[in-house]
């Protein structure tokens, strides 16, 4: 079997998996042996100080860095293995970022339908039912001819998540999709990436809002110096274990 392939068997293991990953860029240690699983259907938050590696450790999952040791698997796909089929994996794992990289010269409909009909070779009605179905999902069921720069920062955010949506991802991964928003905008982002929560999305979010990770996170990955500090549920922001993260809490108090 090629090790890059889904494995079958893999429907009841975890959906994400880092096992011992290291990173390094230069000399300079990003991450040092992170370890941690996604269950199907459970929301993750990465938190910590800027630096901590974080977005490093998202963006590794999507093999948008390469780790130079350790194991990461995501929905069966081996994603450190020299032969894996990236068309695979993104297929199965969406991304959104801090900046919405929508292009300025699409509609809305058509920023959304652009991918799926490109990588999955969808008919254009086909497409443009699916980018109708998950605008509503975003709540922007009235701004698909609308061009990106008639919106505010929180409807193109809602866009860049429901282009995400509209490749029917098996995993979602948000790297501080709001750290670029005013407080009413970011609210509307929030209340978007609760709704998926609330129907099941596998999820794994960087996030410096703490009080949304505690009501929506399943599991909490405490990083520090490129290192998982502690990890466990909500709860751990309530009762810390290490100096660390009772000093990250009390930061943002």
């Amino acid at each position: 079997m090629n090790p890059s392939s889904p494995n079958p068997e893999a429907a009841s293991s975890p959906v994400v998996r880092l096992h011992d990953v290291h990173k390094s860029f230069g000399s300079l240690k990003v991450l040092q042996g992170v370890g941690f699983d996604v269950d199907r259907g459970q929301v993750t938050a990465i938190i910590g100080r800027s630096g901590s590696g974080k977005s490093t450790a998202l963006r590794c999952i999507d093999r948008l860095e390469r780790i130079d040791s350790g194991e990461i698997v995501v929905c069966g796909h081996r994603v450190d293995a020299p032969g894996i089929d990236l068309k695979a994996l993104r297929l199965d794992v969406g991304i959104v970022f801090q900046s919405y990289n929508l292009f300025p010269h699409l509609t809305i409909e058509q920023n959304i339908t652009l991918a799926p009909r490109s990588a999955k070779g969808l008919s254009r009605s086909e497409a443009r039912s699916i980018a109708l179905d998950v605008l509503a999902k975003v709540g922007l069921s009235d701004k698909a001819s609308y061009y990106p720069e008639q919106l505010s920062g929180g409807q193109q955010q809602r866009v860049a998540i429901a282009r995400s949506l509209a490749m029917q991802p098996k995993v979602m991964l948000f790297d501080e999709v709001t750290s670029a928003l005013d407080p009413e905008l970011t609210g509307e982002v929030l209340r978007v990436i609760e709704d998926l929560a609330a129907g099941g999305m596998t999820m794994v979010m960087v996030t410096h809002e703490m009080a949304f990770a505690r009501k929506v996170a399943d599991q909490i990955v405490f990083m520090h110096k490129g290192k998982v500090w502690e990890r466990g549920g909500p709860e751990i922001l309530s009762e810390p274990q290490t100096a660390e993260l009772r000093q990250f809490v009390a930061s943002d108090l």
